[in-house]
């Protein structure tokens, strides 16, 4: 079975959603293509780090520069195990991209693990794959898993939870890495034991 996991990164991705799993899934021996449309492997895109600060929604602040490790252009899905998809604003403008949406369509065919955390979720439903399905998000993308025909599993307070359905994990900000990494290692047949 490959080890490879297909990242979905745009510039303005959140920071934490692009680097710490990334970096996670690195460590337990995975190899991540993280890809951008209209990029090459080894251009950057730039990120930003949102955080929760007591308004009414998050604050957004600079964050790092993210080197992409593949070409766009050149994904196959049948090559990858699963998809991981980080939040931030790039969602909302990868959604538009047809190839992006041909490449989760292919996931969910094959029924192959997809992570979407935060503002990911816009292009599952712009994709057309939630009809049914129960996942979380950040709150403000309710409506579009809504619209999408999803059933929404709710946001706890510390915005730690993680939802699950078949090949779906979905979490609503990235305080819910930890859920949400276990839970997708889980879905490509691992375990991490503590």
């Amino acid at each position: 079975m490959t080890k490879k996991i297909l990242m979905l990164v745009g510039d303005f991705v959140e920071d934490y959603e692009v680097m710490v799993p990334f970096q996670s899934l690195l460590m337990l021996g995975y190899t991540v293509d993280a890809v951008c449309p209209g990029k090459e492997a080894g251009d950057k895109v730039r990120t930003a780090v949102h955080d929760f600060e007591g308004d009414q929604t998050y604050s957004e602040k600079p964050g790092h520069n993210f080197t992409l490790t593949a070409n766009f252009d050149q994904v196959v899905a049948g090559d990858y195990a699963g998809l991981v998809i980080p939040g931030g604003r790039a969602p909302e403008y990868l959604r538009l991209d047809g190839k992006v949406l041909e490449v989760v369509r292919a996931f969910f065919a094959a029924n192959k693990p997809v992570a979407a955390v935060c503002h990911g979720p816009q292009i599952l439903a712009a994709a057309g794959v939630l009809q049914g399905r129960l996942c979380t998000a950040y709150p403000a993308v309710g409506p579009d898993c809504l619209s999408a025909g999803a059933r929404w599993g709710e946001v706890n307070s510390t915005f730690s939870n993680a939802w699950v359905d078949g090949n779906l994990v979905t979490a609503a900000a990235w305080p819910g890495h930890p859920e949400l990494l276990r839970k997708f290692v889980e879905l490509l047949g691992a375990r991490i034991e503590v």
